[in-house]
């Protein structure tokens, strides 16, 4: 079941992994001796906590603190009810989506294009979808597997937005399907993080191996239970794919699910027959996962033991100088 509200969750999310993954990169390192926009280290980010969207973040950091109920009644007052109310704030909510997706909308293509195509302007047009300089750099004799310092090619950039058509272009062109880039990551994992069913069965059409390993050994089932995207979770699960695929830390997908806590991929997955009793390097099952996850609430949850010293400060704690209790007179 795919959730609308996922749809421009999940291009922000692949937007930012493109132009924003020098930020991510030295968060993830703390140093700024060598920018890399995506290593290793994000590979896991991504595998222990999921897909994460910046842009989202700030989006919600904007919303307006809910008022006061006294604040309320008198805006209600004030409005003329709360039916103008309710509707006054979908305006509000409407005009905010609108201009989301205006300062996301890339700037119109134009009509026609004289000169050379840099390489450089080609790969930016795969991400924002400018079908006349991808026909104008192909038309011209430029490789379609041209790629930038991390072998990340159009192809890549492509299947991560779900721009289909420019897809059936390059493919036409002799793209390379399982072209790996730095990260050994190839267009169907690129397509499973940006949760595009129809580009993983396009590229599956074309060849594509659904079962190429990238730099931590994930494969592209792992990318997808990690990021969420049940669709392609549940298409790789009919295709009859290897669904105990361990990565470079014996994890498989039913250890990623229960450690992100993907409620329905958990379901899915034990319906399709997922091992509960496999190990990972860590000698840890799906099970034990689950009752580490729950003994790390239990902790967090239980209030602290006080400290020795804490009478000092006015906190309850032993006393040297409290009276023992009184004992009972034994009976004559």
């Amino acid at each position: 079941m795919r959730n609308p509200a996922r749809v421009p969750q999940a291009a922000a999310q692949g937007h930012l992994l493109f132009l924003e993954e020098d930020a991510v990169f030295q968060k993830l390192r703390g140093t700024t001796q060598q920018k890399l926009p995506m290593d290793v280290l994000v590979l896991e980010d991504e595998k222990h906590h999921g897909a994460q969207s910046l842009a989202l973040q700030k989006v919600k950091g904007q919303e307006r603190v809910r008022k006061t109920s006294l604040d309320l009644r008198r805006e209600i007052i004030d409005v003329g009810g709360i039916q103008n109310l309710i509707e006054l704030r979908k305006k509000r909510k409407q005009k905010k989506r609108e201009a989301l997706a205006a300062s996301q909308e890339p700037p119109p293509e134009p009509e026609e294009i004289t000169g050379p195509v840099e390489e450089e302007t080609f790969l930016k047009a795969a991400v924002e979808g400018k079908m006349k300089v991808i026909e104008k750099f192909l038309a011209d004799g430029g490789s379609p597997d041209t790629c930038d310092q991390f072998r990340r090619t159009a192809l890549h950039r492509a299947s991560l937005e779900g721009h289909m058509e420019i897809l059936e272009k390059l493919l036409e062109h002799g793209a390379t399907v399982d072209f790996q880039d730095r990260l050994d990551c190839t267009a169907m994992h690129w397509a499973c993080r940006g949760g595009h069913l129809e580009v993983v069965k396009l590229l599956q059409s074309r060849g594509a191996d659904t079962n190429k390993r990238d730099k931590l050994l994930s494969t592209p089932l792992h990318v997808a239970v990690r990021t969420g995207h049940v669709e392609i979770v549940q298409h790789f699960l009919s295709l009859g794919l290897d669904i105990n695929a361990k990565d470079r830390e014996g994890d498989s997908a039913l250890h990623d699910a229960v450690r992100l806590n993907r409620y329905k991929i958990i379901k899915l997955l034990l319906l399709h027959g997922a091992d509960m009793m496999t190990k990972n390097l860590a000698g840890k099952t799906p099970t034990d996962l689950v009752q580490l996850w729950q003994a790390d609430t239990r902790q967090a949850l239980e209030p602290p033991e006080p400290e020795p010293g804490s009478e000092q400060n006015g906190l309850q704690g032993p006393s040297e100088t409290q009276q023992e209790p009184p004992q009972p007179v034994p009976a004559q």
